[in-house]
């Protein structure tokens, strides 16, 4: 059994379980609910390596309910969380829990218990991507830009906050809800971006982690509390980009920016999916980040090449983006509009606002951006110091050949 497939049902079962268990035993017995499934998952990796079972995930389902029981029948022998356990769990049937409707409520009260205002903003979104995701630390660290030291302190204080203020295993209502629900929608769209931009060694794309997003971003237009204009945007921002995964990467497992993917690629039914949320979010005038980033996304898809680009419309997205959402990002990435119009003067005076710091893990991005914009000025020395730049500060393999052959280019008229 490869260690991707186990790898692969845990990130999309671990966090199922620990909604699960966690509904059974209380927020109180997280760590004892998470080493519950990591003893699956490690069962599962030793017990598979003969023979997989025929069926994987109702494999899982049941050594997690096999397990559920073993911690009771421990609980109630030590008489320790005997309470809680019974605590408006003691008449539902453990495995009514594990039906898909009772998985997927577990599931949200999880995200929105991951987002409680009792605990730190930052802590927040590492807990929620530990927890409802089984992100690795060093995933998690990638994620957000942030040293594993940092990420392992985040979980501690977020397990802490939790135990010290007893919080609810619940969905908020009425006026906590919206301010639970941005934070909510923030860690999906970390989600997201890491699939769609991994800072992975090996992988530039994770279309598990995609799709992982996508689906707890569902969930969220399930339920009628939490399906708002900005959660339609959302999903639908997460559309378009889905949409042209399969073009980022070409047969010969090359890097193709957007002006040389091949369109037909594509995939129409996720961009007219993308534009029916996008209707749905748009209904009213509650504009979000999420709308005006999912508007970027389908200016770049409604183009039928990248010449056809409308690159004064897709600037000034950016612009109200960034005035709504001040970000290093919106800048470098405003640079990057600007000098496609040729306006290299405002490109490099949005490049002068921002240093490769803003960007800690990912400042090849700026070393890039600034190699082009060298390039542009026909000062070809300067490109080619910011490459070798980009290249020490480059993780992903795919995304370090890509600059390597920049470079070469760029050299090669020097040796003729």
């Amino acid at each position: 059994m490869e260690s991707k497939y186990i790898d692969h049902l845990f990130r999309h079962h671990s966090g199922k379980m620990v909604s699960v268990l966690t509904r059974i035993f209380g927020l109180s017995n997280l760590n004892i609910i998470e080493d519950a499934v990591q003893d699956t998952f490690i069962k599962a990796s030793i017990s598979w390596r003969l023979q997989q079972p025929e069926n994987p995930e109702a494999w899982l389902t049941k050594s997690a309910k096999n397990r559920v029981i073993d911690i009771l029948r421990k609980l109630k022998k030590e008489k320790t969380y005997l309470p809680e356990i019974h605590k408006g769990t003691v008449t539902i049937a453990i495995n009514k829990l594990f039906l898909d409707t009772e998985i997927e409520d577990a599931q949200l009260r999880m995200i929105f218990t991951a987002c409680h205002p009792d605990l730190n903003s930052t802590d927040r979104i590492s807990f929620a991507l530990k927890t409802v995701s089984g992100f690795s630390i060093k995933e998690i660290s990638s994620a957000l830009l942030t040293k594993e030291d940092t990420i392992k302190k985040r979980l501690f204080r977020a397990r802490t906050a939790i135990q010290k203020s007893q919080l609810k295993f619940n969905i908020p209502q009425g006026k906590a809800l919206p301010n639970r629900l941005e934070s909510v929608m923030e860690v999906l769209y970390l989600i997201f971006n890491e699939g769609f931009h991994s800072n992975n060694k090996e992988e530039l794309i994770r279309q598990d982690l995609c799709g992982e997003a996508m689906r707890l971003c569902k969930l969220l237009l399930k339920n009628k509390h939490t399906r708002t204009s900005a959660s339609y945007a959302l999903y639908a921002l997460m559309c378009f980009h889905s949409a042209r995964l399969s073009a980022k990467i070409n047969t010969n497992n090359e890097l193709l920016d957007l002006k040389h993917q091949d369109r037909t690629q594509w995939y129409f039914p996720l961009i007219e999916l993308g534009n029916m949320m996008m209707n749905k979010a748009v209904e009213n005038l509650e504009l979000s980040c999420y709308h005006y980033e999912a508007t970027i996304a389908s200016e770049h898809i409604r183009a039928s090449s990248f010449e056809d680009t409308n690159w004064n419309k897709i600037l000034i997205w950016y612009q109200k983006l960034h005035d709504l959402k001040p970000m290093p990002s919106h800048i470098l990435t405003m640079a990057v509009v600007c000098m496609q119009q040729q306006d290299y003067i405002t490109a490099k005076t949005y490049l002068d606002q921002i240093s490769p710091d803003d960007f800690q893990q990912r400042a090849y991005l700026y070393y890039g951006t600034l190699s082009d914009y060298y390039i542009n000025a026909n000062q070809l020395e300067k490109a080619l110091i910011q490459i070798d730049k980009a290249l020490a500060t480059v993780t992903n393999l795919l995304e370090k050949d890509f600059l390597e052959k920049k470079r070469q280019m760029l050299s090669e008229p020097k040796k003729n």
